[in-house]
């Protein structure tokens, strides 16, 4: 049969309908199977990638404005005080109605902290097990519930536990929106991406402060919250209703609509090594039937097994070289940046007699966080985007950053301090791109969202959680904020060396590793983004010599 002619359909009406192409040469057998399945393939929609960092973004943004204003004195308030005539002022915000200590107003961070740490690993492990997609849709859906809470809270017990829900539901999205966004940016601007999505924290951080001013200085402080469950509704409604999304390197059971699709025709028990041999078996009942079957027999893990996968991936991570020092530098680096962020106004209130010390370092945080996440992903694309490369950008923007962070606290001049502090923290923050990118990229994409969840794990606890009590002991010592201030900065220097380190250790981009799944040479060829607007055109070209 020539290539003209048609090819032959069984006559049997029970039969499925298979039709058996004779290939005269393997470039055109090639060259059909590329095209048959990527008319199969799931075609884009209006869901572009840039429309999912957008949506990200803003999820993101929300997040952190929560963050910033419970911490703003419209919200947080004070408690009230009585003179020692007896004449007493009544307290604002959550400390005022609640009538909370120093002490218990901490705890409300501290609930936070709690409900994010113990469940991003939970989140992280179960995208295995379930869509990572509609594990974000549960994450916000939890949070808008308990932001709402926060607002109907009665006493100090019960806005602590909703706080800590709210680090539960956020958990999800810490762990996963990164890999989400590594897969679907374009390959030479992922870090930029990242710069971007990033940027979102102390943007976030800085309107938050505003945002809860406005708000307890014109409704109650419990308006901030109500607003907030408003605002994040809609996307918690989103992550239900649209497609669910797959993670590479992820193919929980039951899930179609994958983000990397991986479409492979199978007859009966048949061998896939055919695409570039003398027949091609085109068969929808069984390609389907053997899609499930793929899919299963890939991620269908039996519930008593899964502490001891997660047990397995831990090793995996900690037995990491590359994840392992990467996670040290940004300890080291989070350490200084959490006690900059608590202590920051007030030191500089205290050594530069600054009046408006919260707001002079809020822009600063915010202008410097912009332009620096946002440039530091630039900047490494520019390098091409490598492991290697992004510790050299680490090292070098870190050592640079603590010499002027650490000159800027030796002058006395309030200008010449805000010149090197700024230019200091626009070189600190070039790091959130790359840092974040080792993360993802020293691991296999299955262990992605782990990756993720335990560096927030490990830079938390060992990070700005125990800094800023560490930093007030030290000041309570020697009673000197210009120096301990110094001795804060130094440790940039430790973070600097640590990252230093990692350039000579043995690195390998492990985005293409498939080792978790077996994947056949005519998936390979289909292994395409779901959200690229180029996929029939590249799957073709792909496929043809």
């Amino acid at each position: 049969m020539g290539r003209n002619e048609q090819p032959k359909r069984s006559e049997d009406p029970k039969s499925p309908s298979i039709v058996v192409v004779p290939v005269e040469d393997t470039s055109f057998g090639a060259h059909m199977a590329a095209s048959r399945i990527s008319d199969l393939a799931p075609k884009p929609s209006w869901f572009t990638p840039a429309r999912l960092l957008v949506i990200f973004c803003v999820i993101n943004l929300i997040n952190y404005v929560d963050r910033g204003a419970i911490a703003s004195n419209g919200v947080n308030g004070s408690r009230g005080t009585c003179t020692e005539s007896g004449m007493c002022s009544g307290g604002s915000g959550i400390q005022g109605e609640f009538n909370l200590s120093n002490f218990e107003d901490g705890v409300l961070s501290s609930a936070f902290m709690v409900g994010l740490l113990v469940a991003s690993p939970i989140f992280a492990s179960l995208a295995k097990s379930v869509n990572p997609f509609r594990l974000i849709g549960v994450g916000l859906s939890v949070w808008t519930i308990a932001t709402a809470g926060c607002g109907f809270s009665f006493n100090f017990w019960s806005i602590a536990t909703f706080r800590m829900l709210v680090g539960v539901g956020e958990a999800s999205f810490i762990s996963l929106a990164a890999p989400f966004i590594d897969d679907n940016a374009p390959a030479a601007q992922k870090t930029a991406w990242l710069g971007v999505f990033y940027m979102c924290i102390p943007t976030g951080y800085a309107i938050g402060y505003i945002y809860g001013g406005l708000v307890g200085s014109h409704l109650k402080w419990r308006w901030a919250f109500w607003m907030e469950a408003l605002l994040m509704l809609p996307f918690a409604i989103f992550g239900f209703l649209v497609k669910p999304l797959q993670l590479k390197g992820l193919s929980p059971a039951g899930s179609k609509n994958m983000l990397t699709s991986v479409e492979t025709f199978v007859a009966d028990a048949s061998d896939v090594s055919n695409v570039d041999g003398s027949e091609l078996l085109a068969n929808d009942m069984v390609r389907n039937e053997s899609l499930n079957r793929v899919s299963e027999s890939n991620c269908q893990v039996p519930e008593g097994n899964q502490f001891a996968r997660f047990a397995k991936d831990m090793k995996v991570l900690l037995l990491d070289k590359v994840y392992v020092v990467n996670v040290l530098g940004y300890i080291s680096y989070n350490f200084v940046i959490g006690a900059y962020s608590y202590w920051g106004p007030k030191a500089g209130k205290n050594i530069y007699h600054m009046t408006d010390a919260d707001l002079i370092f809020g822009a600063i945080t915010v202008i410097c966080g912009i332009l620096g996440s946002i440039g530091g992903g630039i900047t490494l694309d520019f390098m091409t985007s490598t492991i290697s490369n992004a510790f050299k950008l680490l090292s070098v923007a870190t050592f640079f950053g603590a010499i002027f962070c650490f000159s800027a606290f030796c002058f006395k001049s309030m200008t010449a301090f805000l010149i090197f502090f700024s230019v200091g923290e626009l070189l600190v923050f070039a790091t959130q791109a790359p840092v974040n990118y080792v993360c993802l990229h020293c691991v296999k994409p299955s262990l992605r969202p782990l990756s993720m969840a335990m560096s927030t794990v490990a830079i938390h606890i060992f990070g700005d959680v125990p800094s800023s009590p560490l930093v007030g002991v030290l000041q309570d010592h020697i009673n000197n904020w210009r120096e301990s201030a110094l001795i804060l900065t130094s440790i940039l220097f430790l973070a600097a060396a640590i990252w230093f380190s990692g350039i000579f250790l043995r690195s390998t981009d492990k985005f293409f590793d498939d080792s978790d799944h077996h994947v056949s040479k005519v998936e390979k060829v289909n292994s395409v983004p779901l959200l690229s607007p180029k996929m029939e055109e590249e799957t073709v070209s792909s496929a043809v010599p």
